[in-house]
Formats: C-alpha cells, structure tokens, sequence
C-alpha cells in the first residue's frame, strides 16, 4: 500500500476518533433521571435509623435554640412506595414532631415538612417545602420556598422564613446532610454518619 493511500485510511479514522472522544454523553439515564437515582440512593437505607451533628449554624443564635445539646437522629421510615415517596423522621431529643416527606413529581422532587403536635395533631405551620427548582444532581437536590408556603409562613408571622431554601444531599452508605439556607447569609446544616446505624427510634409524632 502506498504513502497516500494509508494517509487516505488514517486520517478519517482519526477524525472519528476525536470526534467520539469530544462528545459529551450528558447524565446518565441508564437508571432513571437525577431525581430517580437521588431518591433510590436514600431508599438503599429504608427501616435504617442514624445519628446526627450540627456542622453549620450560622450565623450563631444568640440564644440556645432547640437544638443545642439534643440527640439528632433520622430514620427512614416510610418506603411503602420508595420510587414515588419516601418519609423520613427527624428527631430532636424526645421531641418527635418532625418528618420530611420527599415525593416524586411529574417534574422532579418536592420535600415537605409535616409538623405535628405530640397528640398526632398536625402543627398550624406543616407540610411547606418547595419543589426542586431543576434536575440538580444525584448526591444533592435543592427546595427553595414555594407560594403556598410563603403564604403560610407570613400568616403565621415567620417572615423570616419566605427566601428559605432547603437542600439534602446524599453519599449512600457514607453520609446524609439536611440543609436551610437564606440569601441573607444564615446557613443550618445537619450531617448524618451512615456508616454507623443505629437502634431504631419511636414512631414519630402522628405516625
């Protein structure tokens, strides 16, 4: 074979080459969207509880808050239907009124918070969230307020609460992070150890 005819083979092949090494294959949706893998990612845990710590808080209360000096602790808890719905209790100390309600949406994820009292009575402030603003990631989704409970939160004097924005993120099998954010700079984040679980908690509150 000649010089020019090998260049003739050679040079196409490398152009196709490049080209294939250029593309960019996007996200992977082999096993569902972004939502899907974040939500299956927190399902591997269900019936699984986990201790808790503060790693931000700020800025500081000048107060002691209710968290200050308690026992955080998660377990995730309700997986009737774990690809559409997952609840999650968040207890504080004995306090037991907390769960997150992470759903699947015709458009990604919504979280809720439902409140209740310790009869099982829901909390006149309960179930507001928000839904995820985009696909965010498989490690870490983002709720900023929504309408209805910015409505909620002024009715009941909580004005400080409408530009909150809320996140988790997810390591399976290393760790969990629940996370408030405002655009004023106040930032609250629990992380949970999920390599250490532990003995599961009472039902929460209602549940």
């Amino acid at each position: 074979m000649t010089r020019l005819a090998r260049s003739a083979l050679i040079l196409p092949l490398a152009a196709s080459l490049a080209a294939c090494t250029s593309l960019d294959p996007g996200p992977d949706r082999s096993k569902g969207t972004r939502a899907d893998v974040f939500l299956s990612r927190i399902a591997r845990h269900c019936g699984q509880a986990f201790e808790g710590r503060i790693v931000a808080n700020e800025p500081r209360p000048a107060k002691p808050d209710a968290f200050d000096g308690k026992t955080l602790t998660m377990h995730v808890r309700g997986c009737d239907d774990p690809a559409r719905q997952l609840r999650i209790p968040f207890h504080v100390g004995d306090d037991r009124s907390r769960t997150w309600v992470l759903t699947r949406t015709g458009n990604g994820l919504r979280l809720e918070h439902d409140h209740r009292h310790a009869d099982g009575q829901p909390d006149a402030v309960t179930m507001y969230g928000g839904e995820a603003a985009d696909d965010g990631s498989a490690e870490r989704q983002a709720f900023p307020v929504d309408a209805g409970s910015v409505a909620m939160f002024r009715n009941a004097g909580l004005d400080a609460s409408v530009r909150n924005v809320w996140a988790m993120e997810i390591e399976p099998s290393r760790r969990f992070v629940y996370e408030l954010g405002r655009p004023d700079g106040r930032l609250f984040r629990v992380e949970f150890d999920l390599t250490r679980p532990i003995a599961s908690p009472p039902a929460p509150w209602g549940g």
